[in-house]
């Protein structure tokens, strides 16, 4: 299921950035337990982003339409604030940085 998980957040994108929110960074932590429950911890540019009410909600949304998900609980933390040393190689590469 985690891996499920994974797929879905790679399909998600920050409007203001190429680049998907696991790429980026932004998921601090993931957990799925033994009944599907799906915890995610996550972070944004910043708190005053753009999308600060609207991303985690599409995260919340897209995970929970995994068949087989239960519940689905996604909190928002600016601690520690995220920088784009967290990005991917990959991401990196998209975005010239690398």
């Amino acid at each position: 299921m985690r891996e499920k998980v994974i797929q879905v957040l790679q399909d998600i994108y920050d409007p203001e950035i190429p680049v998907n929110v696991w790429e980026l960074g932004f998921i601090y932590k993931l957990e799925v337990n033994d009944h599907n429950d799906v915890y995610i911890l996550m972070t944004l540019t910043a708190p005053n982003c753009p999308v600060a009410e609207s991303l985690p909600m599409e995260v919340q949304t897209r995970v929970q339409m995994i068949q087989g998900v239960n519940k689905v609980v996604v909190d928002i933390t600016f601690d520690p604030p995220w920088e784009m040393s967290m990005m991917s190689d990959a991401a990196k590469i998209e975005l010239g940085l690398f």
